[in-house]
């Protein structure tokens, strides 16, 4: 049966393979002149997103003007370091918006989680204190500029988790 572009993937119908454009894989690859006037460098863009995930130094041609063309392995290897920065991005993005101590209390050791919610017009953190088999024993909303430490989280647990203000 003969292969049609209408049965092809979303992302294969739209594939582009040229010199200084490579778009294949949910991913863009662009080479541009270098803002500063000097040589190349090739951008990365993950689909739908408006901004580059990547920018980065591009490689001169054989003649030291034109830039040196893209290709498979090259996008390839830009999808891996592309999508690495963004996994990257991610974990710090987590890691700032989810912290958690571990505190001794007369009931055994607990663990509070402090989660914030990044919304636009009213952010907010949640405080969670759980028991050693995960048990959620109080939460409460908190300012999202709360500063979880284990100070605040012993004081918490001695308040008899009491709502923070």
């Amino acid at each position: 049966m003969p292969h049609t572009e209408d049965a092809l993937p979303e992302h294969e119908a739209s594939a582009i393979h040229e010199p200084r454009l490579w778009r294949d894989k949910g991913w863009t690859a662009r080479v541009i002149k270098n803002e500063d006037g000097e040589g190349w460098a090739v951008e990365m863009i993950r689909d739908g997103s408006a901004e580059p995930a990547l920018v980065g130094p591009w490689t001169m041609g054989r003649n030291k003007v034109d830039p040196k063309p893209l290709d498979a392995t090259a996008h390839q290897t830009l999808v891996k370091t592309a999508s690495e920065v963004i996994r990257r991005h991610e974990q710090q993005l987590h890691a700032q918006l989810n912290k958690q101590v571990s505190i001794e209390t007369e009931a055994g050791s607990v663990t509070v989680k402090l989660a914030i919610t990044p919304d636009e017009f009213e952010p907010f953190g949640t405080l969670t204190a759980e028991d050693a088999f995960g048990e959620v024993l109080a939460s409460t909303k908190v300012r999202p500029d709360f500063r979880l430490t284990r100070d605040s989280a012993e004081r918490w647990a001695a308040s008899g988790f009491d709502k923070i203000r």
